[in-house]
């Protein structure tokens, strides 16, 4: 994942990139479904950094997995940079808001300046965060990715989605039924994440944004997608229970196989 997440980061071209309206509908619609699974998640059970994880889930797409193919085949060529921008966002911004409510949750620290430092410390040691703050820089500063850099990176970051659905089949495959609870939570996260996201990228688009067909339907499409693998990964970072969130990332993924066919039918 941090190799994923340096590649996307250090190959964007920032001038092609900014496109303020689908940024601020896309990053709103995903953080504000983050943050609704994230209070009732926590009014539910109490622990700020499950709870987050949990909110992850109904607001982090499979941009980098699912949404390149999709988007490229349902919208054509031109689609690739929103792509580009919501796989950034998704992992730049809605990932590293968590990241840091996962790590202020895990601290036993309340005096808030020992919190603040606490929580510093322990970001810049997550390879998830450090990542794409240095792939940023070469866009910044213009340089290159050497090319056996690059060919590295595109390996390891290539295999971080098909590794991380191998080990959610082996922990399903390990585990009894899942208890009235877990199957109502993730009942939940997956309404929120494949009804409620694109609705808000629906009507932000169009009615705040009024953005263009092309970039409202990729906006709605994306935020469409299913659970990512990355909440699974930061729980399993966090040594954080995994059983929602990988029951979350399997339902939704089967259950976007039918939301998503009828939306590329309607875009068609």
């Amino acid at each position: 994942m941090p190799a994923l997440l340096f590649d996307v980061v250090a190959n964007s071209k920032w001038h092609d990139l900014w496109q303020p309206g689908f940024i601020a509908v896309f990053a709103i619609s995903g953080l504000v479904s983050t943050a609704f699974a994230l209070f009732v998640s926590l009014s539910r059970q109490g622990h700020l950094a499950d709870a987050a994880i949990e909110g992850l889930n109904a607001g982090y797409p499979n941009v980098g997995f699912m949404g390149f193919p999709i988007a490229l085949y349902a919208l054509g060529k031109d689609a690739l940079i929103p792509t580009t921008i919501a796989a950034i966002i998704t992992m730049c911004v809605i990932f590293a808001v968590t990241i840091i409510i996962v790590e202020i949750g895990l601290q036993t620290e309340r005096h808030p300046r020992h919190l603040i430092i606490k929580v510093g410390k322990s970001l810049i040691k997550n390879p998830l965060l450090v990542a794409p703050a240095l792939g940023a820089l070469f866009p910044l500063t213009g340089v290159a990715v050497p090319a056996t850099v690059e060919t590295y990176l595109k390996l390891m970051g290539g295999a971080a989605s098909p590794c991380a659905l191998v080990v959610l089949g082996l922990f399903l495959t390990g585990r009894e039924k899942a208890p009235a609870p877990t199957r109502g939570a993730t009942a939940f996260l997956v309404s929120c994440k494949l009804l409620l996201q694109p609705l808000l990228a629906f009507l932000l688009a169009t009615f705040v944004f009024q953005l263009s067909p092309l970039f409202t339907n990729a906006a709605v499409l994306l935020a469409a997608l299913p659970t990512g693998t990355g909440s699974y990964m930061l729980a399993e970072y966090h040594h954080r229970d995994v059983s929602t969130t990988s029951r979350t990332i399997i339902v939704s993924t089967l259950l976007s196989i039918i939301t998503i066919s009828v939306y590329v039918g309607t875009v068609h």
